[in-house]
């Protein structure tokens, strides 16, 4: 474990140096919860990699640069209420539980990643992290609305499920584009009157987004 978190923490340094990691907070959550936490074990030795990596279902765990990106796009802040569309490993809801210091809610649709996912988290002490399986493309109205949405999974519009759940201020960050892992990453802004401002970062590739709001699941 010892050689895993040398190598981990000379990734967070090199994320760093490159302007990736800004904050201090998001520097901090990525030492408190190093990517091979989250992963099965015979990966563990590539988590320090700064690539997408296997995960069960045939799903994948994101590069750290990625994660980073994200994470600092969302400007998260002590309290705030976030949810997650797409669990997936744990990881980056472990990072968002540890830089808003509150509960975080995410879905996941597919059952033997929830299972993963709870079990990473357990194993790396994150108590504030509820997993639910379900279509993310509906949101989760249980808890709504939120400050923030962070969506890790490429949809080809925007669910308007997710904005009515935003608070007014409130982000969500979410791929939109092509089903073939590439995908444009937008800021989208909710005024105090209800309006819908969007902002482009630039090209990402992630997995599709599969619910009734996203690419429709073929049985």
């Amino acid at each position: 474990m010892e050689k895993l978190d040398g190598l981990w923490r000379r990734r967070v340094a090199s994320l760093v140096e490159g302007g990736i990691i800004r904050s201090e907070a998001v520097r901090r959550a990525f030492l408190r919860y190093p990517r091979y936490l989250f992963v099965e074990k015979r990966y563990r030795d590539y988590a320090h990699v700064d690539e997408p990596l296997p995960i069960p279902a045939g799903q994948t765990i994101s590069a750290p640069h990625m994660v980073a990106i994200m994470l600092e796009l969302a400007e998260l802040e002590r309290g705030m209420n976030v949810l997650e569309i797409g669990t997936g490993s744990g990881w980056n809801a472990a990072l968002i539980a540890e830089l808003v210091k509150s509960d975080v809610y995410t879905v996941e649709r597919i059952p033997e990643l929830v299972e993963f996912a709870r079990r990473n988290l357990e194993r790396a002490g994150v108590k504030n992290v509820h997993v639910f399986l379900g279509d993310g493309t509906k949101g989760f109205p249980p808890k709504a609305p939120y400050d923030r949405i962070i969506v890790t999974a490429g949809a080809p519009k925007v669910p308007e499920p997710l904005i009515e759940q935003l608070k007014p201020g409130g982000r969500l960050i979410i791929p939109v584009g092509s089903h073939h892992l590439w995908q444009e990453l937008y800021i989208m802004t909710k005024t105090e009157d209800g309006e819908v401002r969007k902002k482009r970062w630039g090209g990402v590739a992630f997995v599709p987004l599969m619910g009734e709001h996203g690419w429709r699941v073929v049985s």
